[in-house]
């Protein structure tokens, strides 16, 4: 097989190829060159390979083309089961099986906690031939009878580092043990830690062993930078990173496809060259598009990711990401954009102060190096752009007709040629974008940021709060109380731990006091309640927090609130039966 094979090259299902080749998908990575480069698929594997590297459809795309060719269309039994250490992921592994699933007629159920169980049993019996879940739910449907491993064919254990460390060792090896007639257990995992390696010994035979390189050396050619920009001001903030940067050939990615139209207007007003690339144009309008980019005629393109999934041209200078990307392969994909061919790039991200906290949280496992720049302000930008002007100006070599014409005006128009000079300046660049006034108004957002942190790592300097004496504390909570789950997260830009707090005293009819520990996570935060509060939600408190759409869950953690952080959660009591994940019994009879 030649050095850089093409998806084509692969015994994948026809419509399979032909979907990748829609999306602009010709050429695998390195991981699904060497996974799908195996003369056995039927092999057990081992593979490192980190996040956003390709290895979704690494083990999808084989799988379903084992599962098409052998499957009719129609009712079918779960034969391939693959394993996600969290809902989120197994989410998104599970639409894009059901997306290349229903080209070759295979199914999918998505078995994942916090969703409902009678929907799930009802997917299961309907027939699918695959099954995508969390360990924990997937054993529930095992114990329940409503998921048979015994013909299964495939188990996929995605991100098993991750799955160990959150204590689900246990489940998976109880559902590598139901499964014990499979074919094949493929494994793929960032790190290969003793943990790791021990599952590998006791349940895959003579597996084959890939390593891959990083995200990092993927893309050696590009440049990453990420500018700061005020929340209330992000299209202003696009302005002076374009006129900065000043881009050869730029592609801009939106979310959707509005805001595909909205930026690519705003753009135009400010006198950049731009059209816009979404699913509502016309295949005309697609090509139009299309061509006036790649021949330069329009220098920036504002496109959706599916849109711009079959695109390729070379030369692009800068790619531009405005707001945190749905996920680290979808950073990767976008910022593969430019730096092709042996040609250096630019990956830029455009981010609020808030969606740099998530963006941070998703880039925590690779190694890529991204520069974390403020907004280039007003000033700084006029800097650049006479520097540039005077050089263009100076460059220019005038015609006699011109230098005639220049004799005359200086004569007609009894200036002194220092204004007449200004004029033709200003004649020249009135059109042209100038940029914002910006740094300040970022530099204040971060101050507040900081203070606002500060404030909650350090409860004991804030002014007018006095810590309780121990005694106090004792008298204080006397009970436990349990910890419930909201669903604010860190990704919600106008929630924080403040507000947080505020909603629930408000909501509960109680003061600060009854609120233990506030933890703000990625996609929800957990906060721990006094015995009162807890009586409070009782009592009607969890129907307005519902209105409210905060509340997520119960977690069944006791606690005593602000005597200290709360007893890290065992999944297991000491006689080996599983904990309860929902209320403890005494909050239950409350």
């Amino acid at each position: 097989m030649n050095e850089h094979p093409l998806f084509s090259d692969f015994p994948l299902a026809a419509p399979l190829i032909k979907e990748l080749a829609s999306r602009g998908f010709d050429e695998p990575t390195p991981v699904q060159r060497g996974v799908l480069g195996q003369d056995d698929w039927d092999r057990d594997l081992v593979v490192q390979a980190r996040t956003g590297s390709g290895k979704t459809l690494a083990f999808l795309l084989p799988v379903l083309s084992e599962l098409a060719s052998r499957l009719f269309p129609g009712r079918q039994t779960v034969k391939a089961l693959i394993l996600s250490p969290t809902r989120e992921l197994a989410q998104q592994i599970a639409q894009e099986a059901a997306s290349f699933g229903r080209l070759v007629g295979i199914g999918t159920a998505v078995l994942v906690g916090g969703m409902d169980m009678d929907r799930q049993i009802s997917s299961l019996r309907s027939g699918v031939a695959l099954a995508v879940g969390t360990p924990g739910r997937v054993l529930d449907h095992v114990k329940r009878g409503t998921l048979d491993l015994s013909e299964i064919e495939t188990v996929v254990l995605d991100e098993g580092d991750t799955m160990l460390d959150m204590g689900f060792r246990d489940e998976m090896e109880a559902i590598l043990q139901a499964a014990s007639a499979r074919k094949r257990t493929w494994l793929f995992s960032a790190t290969i830690p003793q943990e790791v390696t021990a599952v590998c010994r006791r349940f895959t035979t003579n597996p084959v062993f890939l390593s891959f390189d990083d995200e990092s050396s993927q893309h050696s050619d590009i440049v990453h930078k990420a500018y700061l920009v005020p929340s209330s001001q992000r299209y202003e903030g696009l302005v002076n990173v374009l006129l900065w940067e000043r881009p050869s050939l730029c592609l801009i990615f939106c979310r959707t496809r509005s805001d595909t139209a909205d930026v690519t207007e705003r753009l135009q007003k400010e006198g950049f060259l731009a059209m816009p690339l979404h699913g509502d144009m016309s295949q005309r309008e697609r090509n139009t598009a299309l061509s006036s980019f790649r021949s330069g005629r329009i220098p920036v393109l504002v496109a959706t990711n599916v849109a711009a999934r079959g695109l390729d041209v070379s030369g692009v200078s800068h790619v531009i990401q405005l707001g945190v990307p749905e996920s680290l392969e979808t950073f990767v994909h976008r910022s593969g954009r430019t730096g092709r061919a042996g040609h250096e790039g630019t990956n830029l991200l455009v981010l609020t102060p808030a969606e740099s906290s998530r963006f941070k949280f998703m880039m925590r496992s690779t190694q890529m190096k991204v520069q974390w720049l403020k907004v280039p302000d007003f000033q700084e930008i006029s800097v650049v752009q006479r520097s540039v002007r005077q050089e263009k100006l100076l460059a220019v070599e005038p015609s006699e007709e011109l230098f005639s014409w220049a004799h005359e005006l200086l004569e007609t128009a009894g200036e002194d040629p220092t204004a007449l000079v200004a004029k033709l300046l200003a004649s020249v660049t009135q059109d042209e974008p100038k940029g914002y006034r910006l740094r300040d108004s970022l530099l204040q957002e971060l101050e507040r940021r900081s203070a606002r942190r500060e404030a909650r790592e350090t409860p004991s300097g804030r002014a007018g709060f006095r810590r309780p004496s121990e005694e106090q504390k004792k008298d204080r909570y006397p009970g436990s109380g349990v910890s419930i789950r909201i669903a604010k997260g860190r990704r919600d830009d106008d929630w924080s731990v403040g507000r947080i707090l505020g909603a629930l005293c408000g909501a509960l009819g109680v003061d600060r006091t009854e609120i233990g520990n506030i933890k703000m996570r990625e996609t929800y935060t957990e906060v721990q309640l006094g015995p009162k509060a807890l009586s409070q939600l009782n009592s009607g408190g969890r129907l307005r927090l519902a209105d409210k759409g905060l509340l997520s869950g119960e977690g069944g953690q006791n606690f005593v609130p602000r005597l200290g952080s709360a007893p890290r959660r065992r999944r297991f009591d000491p006689s080996g039966r599983k904990i309860d994940d929902g209320f403890t019994k005494a909050s239950q009879k409350k």
